[in-house]
């Protein structure tokens, strides 16, 4: 087998985020608006001639067999997808994990991705997301959302919306020239430097949705309906209105948890929205990783960003999703 190149993008939530997790759409359904950008999950994927398992990523591993691999990604993934001979695996990616971008979604489906590429196997983009997805939820049973595989599997900007029965359906917005424009030129991400595991600040909503918790069911119900008027918004291009939504998703999101949030972090948003930005939230399930403002003057709020040291994370959208392609 020649050497497999697979990349899949990362993620920022633009509405909705928190209720794509299986607790909650199972009961009640869940709708995501959520866009890839142009920062990656790479992996290179061969076979390995000591004949060995070799895994490469924030560690190193050799195994004589898939079971006895410790990352447990790597190992159900291979366990279930890959029937040949032992691989070299080596991940590396453009932001660190922990950092709300969907990392781990992005993982597996890259992995899986390449594996199909081993096996000249096709598969479509909801299938890989759905294989990817189980995984992570099902059988490794973390309380993360089902957004991350899809957004990484299909790329672009689209909405999700998650039924009870798990079925998703997946619709890319058709945003016009001008609101595309404006958007790669207002939203800006600013590293907090802090990070933490999802799973870490989930389970508590996750453990209070399964058990019908109602203050954390009518969070939850809000911020669903925020999903559908952040659509509303982005498609009507009046992006001044969903900057605005966006602090009120993000006031209505602290209210979750308390690990959400940081002295640190509130210090950072209120600067910025201090010095041009309408509203903004932290990405992913918050606790540290990156914040995404919408700046009316872009240029104001990097200065008082940058004076703070918050490293700012350029970025563009990425139309494209998963993808994999075998190298000589």
């Amino acid at each position: 087998m020649s050497v497999i190149f697979s990349r899949a993008p990362l993620r920022i939530s633009l509405g909705g985020g928190g209720t794509d997790l299986p607790s909650y759409y199972r009961e009640h359904g869940g709708f995501v608006v959520s866009g890839a950008i142009d920062k990656y999950v790479y992996m290179l994927t061969h076979t390995v001639f000591q004949r060995r398992y070799l895994m490469k990523y924030a560690q190193t591993e050799v195994a004589d067999d898939v079971a006895e691999i410790r990352h447990p990604i790597l190992r159900e993934a291979l366990q279930r997808y890959w029937r040949g001979s032992p691989l070299e695996i080596a991940s590396v990616a453009d932001v660190p994990a922990g950092t709300g971008m969907g990392s781990s979604g992005a993982f597996g489906v890259c992995l899986l991705k390449a594996l199909a590429q081993a096996r000249a196997t096709s598969v479509t983009p909801g299938a890989l997301a759905e294989a990817a997805s189980e995984i992570e939820i099902d059988v490794l049973k973390e309380p993360v959302g089902k957004q991350d595989t899809y957004v990484a599997s299909h790329g672009g900007i689209c909405s999700y919306t998650f039924h009870p029965d798990g079925s998703v359906d997946v619709v890319p917005l058709e945003l016009s020239p001008e609101t595309l424009r404006r958007l790669r030129e207002n939203l800006l991400l600013f590293y907090t430097g802090e990070a933490r595991a999802a799973s870490a600040v989930l389970s508590d909503q996750d453990e209070r949705s399964r058990r019908g918790d109602e203050e954390m069911l009518a969070n939850l119900h809000k911020t669903k309906e925020m999903g559908y008027r952040s659509l509303d918004l982005l498609l009507a291009g009046d992006l001044e209105s969903y900057a605005e939504l966006m602090h009120e998703h993000w006031e209505n999101k602290r209210r979750r948890s308390a690990a959400i949030a940081s002295e640190h972090i509130d210090m950072l948003y209120t600067l910025a929205r201090r010095s041009g930005a309408i509203g903004g939230k932290l990405v992913g399930a918050g606790g540290g990783g990156f914040l995404l403002v919408y700046a009316r003057r872009p240029a104001d709020t990097r200065q008082a960003m940058a004076a703070t040291g918050a490293q700012e994370l350029v970025f563009d959208f990425e139309f494209g999703g998963a993808y994999a392609s075998e190298h000589a």
